[in-house]
């Protein structure tokens, strides 16, 4: 009993060190900054009588002295806050959105130290906003709740077809070129050689609304003249890829986004289409010119060469962490009149 007792006692005073430390922390985050009088003098006047109360309410319930503790913390935060504003050296808050393509801890991981770096080059704070989809984005950017954007092709073309959006920089690949391609891909094994080897043969494609993974492959099959089997568009490269190794299909399309890593899961490319400008990064129809301004300048100064900013944007997402190209309208005026027009795709309508 008495070691049961003494557990509880330890556990107690660990919980109440953690609740402490919290305390102390937003009270000296949000409060100590200022060497204010009228701070000081509030922050005295309200916590001793919260003092007072906190000790009476220890002893009678540890989980409502708890309780009343963070409260009070919070309650002191919103009362003393007005007067924590710093007008003068607050930077305006810029909102980054970007398209949820990984968990959203993995994309804080991989789209921080962007924000970070942004926030330090350029006279303006950035916000990471993770949109849900190409449809979330869309909104967010037409409502202007987020500035400045990264989508995926097909939303990038409907960003700038309906919304007005402007191109500022496109990322490179590893290769230093600012423009990726769609690949023709079949298992290691398989006997398929060439284009012309796929007469017959049940081909899987990505997502229906993208320039690489759709509209592409079918250009390279239509202008090929071969008669396949099936032509089926799955949800995204990765449900390809395994379809492709499992069997249910006899070759697939992907975006090249690393031909060594298909290599190495047991592809082979046996066609390659022409080059499209990358996915840039956008900023919504009448964004501040200083904002795109300094935006493109800060990702262009960036140099991959130089061992300080290598080391800093190594941990950055693998599309985004070899340089920048400066980007404009012209550079999609070929993409959108496809997105505009084929019949086998999004000349359906759907972005015009």
């Amino acid at each position: 009993m008495r070691e049961r007792a003494k557990q509880r006692h330890r556990t107690q005073y660990l919980n109440r060190m953690a609740y402490v430390r919290e305390f102390n922390l937003i009270i000296r985050t949000s409060v100590m900054p200022s060497s204010s009088p009228l701070k000081a003098f509030s922050m005295i006047f309200l916590l001793f009588p919260i003092t007072l109360v906190f000790s009476l309410m220890e002893r009678r319930s540890f989980d409502l002295y708890l309780t009343v503790r963070f409260l009070s913390a919070l309650m002191l935060v919103l009362i003393l806050s007005p007067y924590t504003v710093d007008s003068a050296t607050e930077k305006p808050v810029v909102y980054f959105g970007i398209y949820q393509r990984y968990r959203p801890d993995k994309m804080y991981e991989r789209f921080q130290p962007l924000m970070d770096y942004l926030s330090s080059a350029t006279p303006y704070q950035f916000e990471l906003k993770i949109c849900l989809n190409d449809k979330d984005g869309l909104k967010l950017l037409a409502e202007n709740k987020i500035q400045v954007a990264i989508l995926e092709d097909a939303g990038t073309m409907q960003a700038i077809i309906r919304y007005g959006a402007v191109p500022v920089v496109r990322p490179l690949n590893k290769l230093g070129s600012a423009t990726r391609r769609s690949v023709i891909i079949v298992p290691k094994q398989s006997r398929i050689g060439t284009m012309h080897d796929l007469n017959g043969k049940r081909i899987a494609l990505g997502k229906y609304h993208s320039e690489t993974e759709n509209l592409l492959p079918r250009s390279m099959l239509a202008e090929t003249g071969v008669k396949l089997a099936t032509l089926t568009n799955l949800s995204n490269r990765q449900a390809v890829l395994n379809a492709v190794l499992r069997g249910d299909f006899d070759a697939g399309s992907v975006e090249d986004e690393d031909v060594d890593r298909l290599n190495n899961k047991g592809f082979r490319i046996i066609a390659t289409s022409r080059p499209v400008p990358s996915d840039p990064i956008v900023v919504a129809n009448g964004v501040d010119p200083v904002v795109v301004s300094s935006v493109a300048k800060a990702l262009l100064k960036l140099d991959c060469a130089n061992p300080a900013q290598q080391k800093q944007i190594k941990i950055w997402d693998d599309e985004f962490r070899y340089g920048y190209s400066a980007a404009s309208i012209s550079d999609y005026r070929t993409m959108a009149r496809q997105y505009r027009t084929r019949s086998f795709g999004c000349g359906v309508g759907c972005h015009r």
